[in-house]
């Protein structure tokens, strides 16, 4: 692309930004947010998924995703698979609920379908403005806690106990002890605001791993190569029965719901975090392109389907871009060239063990906790709302029913302090469900 055409297409100078400061902007987003090439396949492989394409799948959505947002909105927010929504896939769908990946791939389409109309009717403002804060809050932390939770029992750090149920692993396993320095020493780069910290931190704990022996060799093995070409995604490519979801709708609906529900709050939030540290906000507080961004964050989930992966979302690791001066579309464009690019590096990504995965999901974990302090503390039904939201999530080792707890909780506090008229239709429509979904054992 010639200088012309991007400054047409992307209007650089309009926002204050040079071609140099949007690529720059890109790469760093980039080095943020990559670890989900290695992260998102290991999630998603222990749903009973082939492992094999997986790393394309990641980038492939990653990619298109991207390439949607820039071209939809010239905004410089970058997706991918999100975090969360693959744990939700792996852990609740296909091992809680024991549906099989290709159904669960049929409904997280009809999620994103779903999430696609809400976003071009604009009912999805509506709902958004319905669900209580304070619910909000807790499903956020709750699934900050879930993650971080699959992290730590990952590297073995935290271990299955008869008596207690979980307890602390071995610390004199030298793969546990250098699972917890990572996470220590990625918590270190991010406080000193390293550029790529937990990309660094996955690096680092993959090349120590191959001084480690095990059982079956060293923790980390020797690559066959540096670079090749991308990995057939054949095994998972429409795959997902399209059906499933349809047919078991008495059984699937709260999953789907409760993707949507995530899915819809976890970009609302990003978007508007990120866009504020844009000044891209107008003079009310609003996003001028939040249908289009919205349209196309439930597009990128639909072809993540298709390809076989779970939701694809807007990255709040895009901040960081954004620091560097991204303004523009054209950020998100570099990104998605930095994806398709990092195909050719399967060779390299596929030795990474899944330990040194573990830095990136708690750390990504303890990010999700920072909302905590938007809780009111002196409302006690709030708190307690929150609070239910986030324990039940790695506790009951399920997000959907941290968020049915939730809702029955925040009803119930409101309708026992007499405070009924606070609750919109839509949540008390929601909690009943969900409440009758318990009695009456619809599981």
């Amino acid at each position: 692309m010639s200088t012309t055409i991007l400054e047409r297409v992307f209007k650089l100078e309009r926002h204050g930004t040079t071609i140099k400061t949007e690529v720059l902007a890109g790469l760093t987003t980039f080095a943020a947010m990559s670890y989900i090439l290695v992260v998102n396949p290991g999630i998603l492989g222990l749903s009973g998924m082939p492992t094999e394409g997986l790393i394309t799948v990641t980038a492939i959505a990653a990619c298109l995703g991207t390439l949607v947002m820039a071209l939809m909105t010239n905004y410089p927010v970058a997706l991918a698979p999100g975090m969360g929504l693959n744990a939700f896939f792996a852990f609740t769908i296909c091992l809680g609920r024991e549906v099989p990946w290709e159904a669960a791939l049929g409904i997280v389409f009809w999620n994103g379908i779903l999430f696609l109309i809400l976003s071009l009717t604009g009912v999805r403002t509506k709902i958004a403005e319905s669900i209580p804060a304070s619910l909000k809050i807790g499903v956020q932390c709750g699934i900050g806690l879930f993650i971080a939770f699959i992290g730590l029992k990952n590297a073995e750090l935290i271990v299955d106990n008869p008596a207690t149920f979980v307890q602390l692993g071995d610390l004199s396993n030298p793969a546990v002890l250098l699972a917890l320095a990572g996470i220590i020493f990625t918590v270190v780069l991010m406080v000193k605001q390293v550029a790529g910290a937990i990309l660094i931190s996955i690096v680092a704990l993959t090349v120590i791993g191959a001084f480690i022996p095990t059982e079956n060799g060293m923790l980390t093995a020797a690559p066959n190569a540096v670079v090749g070409m991308p990995e057939s995604i054949s095994n998972t490519f429409m795959a997902m029965d399209f059906w499933y979801p349809i047919d078991h709708f008495a059984e699937t609906w709260d999953l789907i719901f409760a993707l949507m529900f995530v899915n819809m709050f976890d970009t609302i939030g990003t978007l508007i975090g990120v866009s504020r540290k844009a000044n891209l906000l107008d003079e009310t507080g609003k996003l001028p392109k939040m249908g289009a961004a919205m349209t196309a964050d439930a597009s990128a989930s639909v072809v993540g389907a298709v390809v076989g992966t779970s939701p694809v979302t807007s990255y709040v690791e895009s901040a960081t871009g954004v620091s560097t001066g991204g303004r523009t579309g054209l950020t998100a464009l570099v990104v998605s060239a930095c994806f398709l690019l990092s195909l050719f590096l399967t060779p390299l990504m596929k030795v990474i063990p899944l330990m040194a995965t573990t830095p990136a999901l708690v750390m990504v974990g303890i990010l999700m906790m920072e909302s905590i302090r938007q809780v009111d503390f002196d409302d006690l039904g709030a708190l307690a709302t929150a609070s239910v939201a986030l324990l039940a999530m790695p506790l009951t080792f399920s997000i959907s029913e941290g968020i049915a707890l939730g809702f029955i909780t925040y009803v119930g506090v409101k309708v026992g302090t007499g405070k009924f008229k606070e609750v919109t239709p839509l949540t008390y429509i929601l909690a009943a469900v969900f409440l009758a979904r318990y009695i009456l054992d619809l599981k």
